[in-house]
């Protein structure tokens, strides 16, 4: 019995982590890790600090999942969730990280699909990645 990955497996999936915060950036990938779970491929991180970069790269396609930083400046990352999912075509599931309990009711108006809150706990946070991967890869549309 062989233990080799399929090739989908090996193609790592692709994560954009969105916070105009180099710092919070580098939290979030580290607390992702390469791998969030065993069954899943390696993680491959696009950053982006700005809105305007957020949208152009969500346009050109490619990306698994989105992360954004609810306290992102001068675009929140729930703003950029909420336009991302009235106008990206079969877009990725969206989790919303969130500094306040009380913004919960901005995370649900902006569609975001998982919310977690700061501090960052690790494994909340790799373990509501790992999820949307999960569901990404379940959902992914067919190649044209």
């Amino acid at each position: 019995m062989s233990t080799t990955p399929d090739s989908a497996a090996e193609t790592p999936m692709k994560v954009l982590v969105y916070s105009d915060d180099a710092d919070t950036r580098a939290q979030i990938r580290l607390a992702i890790g390469r791998r969030p779970a065993a069954d899943l491929p390696r993680v491959e991180f696009v950053e982006r600090a700005t809105q305007p970069a957020v949208v152009e790269r969500l346009d050109e396609g490619g990306i698994d999942v989105v992360v954004v930083d609810g306290e992102a400046q001068p675009a929140g990352g729930l703003g950029v969730c909420r336009q991302a999912k009235d106008e990206v075509y079969d877009c990725p599931p969206v989790l919303a990280i969130i500094a306040r309990r009380d913004d919960g009711w901005l995370a649900t108006w902006s569609r975001a699909d998982k919310v977690v809150g700061l501090p960052l706990d690790p494994m909340a946070l790799a373990g509501a990645v790992a999820d949307l991967m999960r569901r990404r890869a379940e959902n992914r549309l067919p190649a044209l």
